[in-house]
């Protein structure tokens, strides 16, 4: 009904699942945001889509264009590059902590996820899906084993400000970035396994600004393609 505020429980839930939609690739960096698709998809009125909208573009997430309306924001390159300078000291501290407390399971775990990547790098059927689970699952699991709910609560602030499909798309084709990026994994694995926290803060601070750096360029690359391409 116009005029009527939609119930907030609905404007969360529907925010959460754009915002899923944009983080996993789903909908696109780039991509308009039509209001009237989005309600049809939905099942809702377009009231709370835009109330949600709203709530994505406060969170960073979605921008207003003119001529265009609503659309998944582009991060510039510096946006990037700052956001994992946090980042590499978060998870570096992280991966101190982990070092202190590693158990067989989460060994287990991180070599696990890490011999994925290692496959799919010469597998003839690359599976981005794959790859990123088994990479959340790596960073994940040295997360969860800092046992600082405040560490992990900043890293995914971050993680939640840039679709993270994104990073899986800057890899792709780039089979020497990949090499390195699951190379950068070992290192962190040797350190927390001989139980040596300034090594694998040392290995995860490399290994998170490498990939800031990959995902800046990328941004940048995207930035100066012809509009519409």
């Amino acid at each position: 009904m116009t005029g009527v505020n939609p119930p907030v429980g609905l404007v969360d839930r529907l925010a959460g699942e754009i915002r899923e939609r944009i983080l996993t690739g789903a909908i696109p960096v780039g991509a308009q945001l039509r209001q009237a698709d989005l309600a049809a998809d939905f099942g809702v009125s377009r009231t709370p889509i835009r109330e949600a909208l709203r709530q994505l573009q406060a969170g960073g997430l979605v921008e207003v264009v003119p001529n265009r309306g609503a659309v998944v924001r582009i991060p510039t390159p510096w946006e990037v590059r700052h956001a994992y300078e946090v980042r590499a000291e978060l998870e570096g501290l992280a991966a101190a902590k982990a070092a202190e407390r590693m158990g067989r399971r989460e060994l287990a775990a991180i070599r696990a996820a890490n011999e994925v990547l290692r496959k799919q790098l010469t597998s003839d059927a690359d599976d981005a899906t794959a790859r990123r689970a088994a990479n959340d699952t790596f960073h994940t699991t040295l997360l969860d084993l800092s046992d600082n709910p405040w560490l992990t609560a900043m890293t995914e602030r971050i993680n939640q400000s840039f679709p993270r499909y994104v990073s899986s798309v800057s890899l792709a084709g780039d089979d020497r970035m990949r090499e390195a990026n699951i190379d950068q994994h070992e290192e962190i694995i040797d350190a927390v396994a001989r139980r040596d926290p300034q090594a694998a803060r040392a290995a995860m601070h490399r290994h998170v600004s490498s990939s800031g750096e990959q995902l800046a360029r990328w941004y940048e690359h995207l930035a100066a393609r012809p509009r519409g391409r």
